[in-house]
């Protein structure tokens, strides 16, 4: 208990440290202003994509939900995870790996319908271009890195509980944080090229830009690159990828058609910002405290007699108990989303003020702003419920009122 507390205090003290909270949205009044310049048939089209992706996107949560609960809440789970190490003798190992998996491959298939619905809809709105055989082929590629990462977690995790009978919540949550650090240095280089194909930048005025862009604003990068995404949508974006050594520019190659240079280097400087206020950093730190501080939650809670008796199981540290702790986690995940989304929004807030004084063009950030919601079809302005739950971002609305805000401050 007082290790868990003292990670929640660590955790609440790293947020109210790190996180931009003193930046508040722009007025509703500037955010209904610039509604109203959009063009009404964009807005509408948009919405109403929206409308069509919402039902399947919450039935997804839901399903998802009663799933993990029906699994972890049961002896289901622990009979199927029984079921997988049956071949191998039921030997520990083959529990941990193969039962472990095969729980979390039975609730994403129990959802696999919504995530095809939704390919469907982005296929009928011509967002996806990537057909069903290129979907499935993603879909199997998502599955192949999921299913390494959660052997090599899933091996450790219970070969400490094997070591340290009495104390594996204590080197779990080490562990755990531990693996939350790597995967942010490991994912962007090795799993990014097993989803899309990377090519540098041709020599260009606008590459020239970019490169100074960075050198400027204090964030070298290695190189700037373009990704293949077309083949998969009509989305535009950008970001900057890797730390240290590994950082990079990567540009869509659906932007760099859909876009001016001016709106290019907008969408650049905001992802500067993300690299130069040390975003990743920042997340890498909270998701570590939090990854530590669940998997102490769970020794405390999965540990409650009753939970264990719904389960199925004698003790939340046998590789049968899997299904309750993940069903613990999926529970946290869904009350902790609004949280996580508000921190975002406010670093996201705080990279947008950062592209707007590191360019010192409100009308190229405003122009991009539109861009962005008429190609990605983004509602402008989300419905309140959703937006306080699940938005990552400021509104498109939101956006372009800090631009109009910047651009008086400055006299643009």
């Amino acid at each position: 208990m007082l290790t868990l507390a003292g990670l929640g205090v660590a955790l609440v003290v790293a947020a109210l440290v790190l996180v931009p909270w003193q930046r508040p949205p722009a007025p509703r009044a500037d955010q209904l202003a610039a509604l109203r310049d959009l063009p009404t048939g964009q807005v509408e089209h948009a919405r109403q994509f929206r409308s069509a992706l919402r039902p399947g996107g919450w039935a997804a949560l839901g399903v998802g939900l009663l799933v993990a609960l029906a699994l972890g809440l049961t002896p289901l789970g622990s009979r199927l995870v029984e079921l997988a190490g049956r071949p191998f003798g039921g030997h520990w190992i083959a529990q941990a790996i193969l039962g472990g998996l095969a729980v979390v491959l039975v609730a994403d298939l129990v959802t696999l319908p919504f995530a095809a619905w939704r390919h469907s809809v982005l296929t009928r709105y011509g967002l996806a271009t990537n057909g069903w055989g290129g979907w499935a082929v993603d879909l199997l590629k998502s599955y192949a890195v999921s299913a390494v990462i959660g052997a090599v977690a899933l091996l450790g995790f219970y070969t400490v509980i094997r070591l340290a009978p009495r104390w594996w919540w204590a080197f779990g949550a080490a562990g755990a944080a531990t693996l939350v650090v790597l995967l942010s240095f490991v994912l962007p280089v090795l799993v990014e090229p097993v989803f899309n194909r990377f090519s540098p930048m041709e020599p260009s005025p606008l590459r020239s830009q970019l490169m100074e862009l960075a050198e400027r604003d204090g964030v070298p990068v290695r190189d700037v690159l373009v990704a293949d995404a077309s083949r998969r949508t009509r989305a535009v974006n950008a970001y900057v990828s890797g730390l240290g050594p590994t950082r990079r520019v990567v540009v869509y190659d659906n932007l760099l058609r859909e876009a001016t240079p001016a709106e290019v280097t907008a969408v650049v400087a905001h992802e500067l910002g993300h690299a130069r206020d040390r975003d990743v950093s920042v997340g890498t730190l909270t998701g570590a405290l939090g990854a530590a501080a669940a998997v102490v939650a769970l020794y405390l809670i999965g540990s409650w007699p009753p939970l264990l008796r719904l389960a199925g199981v004698d003790s939340a540290a046998e590789p049968r108990a899997f299904p309750l702790l993940l069903a613990l986690v999926t529970v946290a995940g869904l009350v902790f989303t609004p949280v996580q989304s508000l921190m975002s929004r406010r670093i996201e807030a705080r990279a947008d003020a950062h592209a707007l004084a590191l360019t010192g063009d409100p009308v190229a950030f405003e122009s991009m702003q539109r861009r962005l919601s008429a190609v990605n079809l983004s509602d402008p302005d989300p419905p309140r419920w959703e937006y306080l739950y699940s938005a990552s971002h400021p509104s498109t609305v939101e956006r372009i009122a800090a631009a109009r805000a910047y651009a008086r401050k400055v006299g643009r």
